[in-house]
């Protein structure tokens, strides 16, 4: 029997057809029970309810955190339609204290949970598949004075402690150890083999710079890149299309004029070297691709396209979802090539998610050299990379309102009036919708008043502070704040 077409009353079917007609979409998760079965209702809101617009990465989360839950029911002979409200406050003890579970969450991690749980019993209860929601509920008053429902068990405890950012020396350290192969004291190790180096450093670089997040950065087109220009600049802007933030809200971007570099160079050595293998190979060939002709606009642009089987269309580049990036090529010298940016070695679109490992490895490898000469290695995930921009940032910017603009304290007071605060600022450049989140969460550790007795110590004359004093202010903010790492004295005199 073909792999791709299944049988149906009358004749045979496309699989793809069938996947269409059921409201199966690529990428949608797909649950198996420990007996390899799967479940109807289940199936349904994965793909055809409000889950399946959510977010990528939420819905992988969100399906991780399902499949803890319904494991755990399964321990007790339980379906996932026969879960009581009991089931899930024992789940909420093993899952966050038990001693039983060796891997128990935070407030965090586990409200979560809760509130992917809170999702599916309620699209549930209203389908009618189960008769009661197992997530109570209870009504809160919100910060503006508004009503809520909440789940009863949100922990309240919900801390950031899983927050951790690096300096930008020990960000470099661990580029260059755990990208780029170096050996502890800074040198190309003999025999290092890594894959794709220059494609790996480039995106980590671009992540620490921009302050962009994971799926953000790994969804750009080669066509949304800032390019350098001949009369230079520190910076260059470039723009997030709308569909693939995590606020469905378009915003600029601005990446150093050294990472633009590094991509650039990605783009034309390693790059540019698996496009043409896979295109000498031919694995461009079977693909379902939309081949962009032209594009059209410049305030709203519009890439025009046509697919293998000749339908044209059009669509506009803030509304092309990560799915649809992956499936856009341009014809190039030697034939199609992806406008996705990021690609594997077999030269296709390298999934989001993907970059996880690559992160985890390039820890693995911190840990492994630096460990005999270091207690604490360095070590880095895609959003750590975002806190740590944000903790840069609000030092550089303090630092260039308070000393480089020589400012009055009236004058200081007119500015932020007119532009708002470093912190204002920050919260721009993330994309929060919430300033309580760019304080509280992703700068916890640099309250205003003690990042402005540390920058009290430092009075350049003229210009923004020097690498060597921006090294100091961020050394002593690592000693005095949790979750800051930095190079101890080993590893700086190595």
């Amino acid at each position: 029997m073909s792999a791709d077409r299944v049988p149906v009353l009358g004749g045979w079917e496309d699989l793809g057809a069938r996947e269409d007609r059921v409201g199966i979409h690529p990428g949608d998760p797909i649950l198996l029970s420990p007996d390899w079965r799967v479940d109807e209702v289940l199936s349904r809101y994965l793909c055809r309810s409000s889950f399946a617009r959510l977010a990528q990465e939420t819905k992988r989360n969100y399906t991780d955190d399902y499949c803890v839950f319904f494991d755990f029911l399964w321990g007790r002979g339980m379906q996932w339609d026969e879960a009581s409200a009991d089931d899930l406050w024992d789940f909420e003890d093993w899952r966050t204290r038990s001693p039983r579970n060796p891997r128990r969450v935070g407030g965090a991690r586990w409200n979560r949970g809760l509130a992917a749980l809170a999702r599916l019993y309620g699209w549930a209860v209203q389908h009618g598949y189960v008769p009661v929601n197992p997530v109570l509920m209870r009504t809160v008053v919100g910060r503006r004075g508004e009503i809520a429902l909440v789940p009863a068990a949100r922990a309240k405890n919900a801390r950031t402690s899983d927050v951790r950012w690096l300096t930008p020396r020990a960000f470099r350290r661990w580029v260059d150890v755990g990208l780029r192969g170096h050996d502890a004291d800074g040198r190309p190790a003999p025999g290092w083999a890594g894959r794709l180096a220059d494609r790996n450093a480039a995106f980590a670089d671009l992540l620490f710079s921009s302050g962009m997040r994971l799926t953000e950065g790994a969804s750009l087109l080669t066509l949304e890149v800032p390019r350098l220009q001949l009369e230079g600049g520190r910076y260059y802007a470039g723009r997030l299309a709308r569909a693939v933030t995590k606020s469905k809200r378009a915003r600029t971007f601005y990446a150093s004029s050294v990472v633009v570099g590094e991509v650039e160079g990605y783009v034309e050595s390693s790059r540019a070297r698996v496009v043409r293998r896979a295109q000498s190979a031919g694995r461009y060939d079977g693909l379902p691709m939309r081949l962009v002709t032209h594009e059209t606009g410049r305030r709203r642009r519009l890439l025009h396209w046509r697919d293998r089987n000749g339908m044209v269309g059009q669509t506009a580049l803030a509304e092309a979802t990560v799915g649809e990036r992956m499936s856009l090529f341009l014809e190039g010298p030697a034939g199609p090539e992806p406008l996705w940016l990021w690609l594997n070695e077999c030269g296709l679109p390298l999934r989001p998610a993907s970059w996880e490992g690559v992160f985890r490895t390039a820890n693995e490898r911190c840990e492994s050299e630096l460990a005999p000469v270091t207690s604490a290695p360095p070590f880095c995930t895609p959003h750590m990379a975002r806190h740590s921009f944000a903790l840069v940032m609000l030092v550089v910017l303090n630092h260039v309102m308070d000393r480089r603009m020589g400012l009055t304290p009236q004058e200081r007071r007119d500015f932020r009036l007119l532009y708002g605060d470093p912190w204002r600022m920050v919260q721009d450049l993330l994309g929060h919708a919430q300033l309580e989140t760019t304080k509280h969460i992703y700068l916890a550790p640099v309250a205003d008043l003690q990042l402005r007795s540390l920058l009290a110590d430092f009075q350049p004359e003229d210009g923004p502070l020097s690498e060597g004093q921006l090294t100091s202010v961020f050394a002593r903010l690592a000693q005095e704040s949790e979750g800051i790492q930095d190079l101890d004295d080993k590893l700086v005199s190595r």
